[in-house]
């Protein structure tokens, strides 16, 4: 297992309750398998440096991860797949 952190957005133009409920899905999308969530932070809302698919803001969310490299790949499809996610990001942590 290999430690990951993985940063998205989220539209801020939908309800609170619709912002949760896809960051939850996201999560949910590495805890079906043998991957877990070791800690999940909401930055909360933020104005974005530039506008993306016609939003000025969204809300922040990091998580810290150990997962396979199969899961994080299959988490990385299925995330672009999410109309609400505007830009997400992975980083592999160094082994210490």
């Amino acid at each position: 297992m290999n430690k990951y952190e993985i940063m998205f957005i989220v539209k801020a133009t939908q309800e609170s309750a619709d912002v949760k409920k896809t960051a939850d899905n996201a999560k949910k999308l590495l805890t079906t398998k043998s991957s877990k969530v070791v800690e999940m932070k909401e930055l909360g809302e933020k104005k974005l440096a530039y506008p993306i698919k016609k939003e000025i803001n969204g809300y922040y969310y990091v998580m810290q991860v150990e997962a396979t490299k199969e899961e994080i790949t299959e988490f990385d499809r299925k995330i672009k797949l999410d109309e609400n996610v505007l830009r997400h990001l992975i980083i592999k942590l160094d082994e210490e």
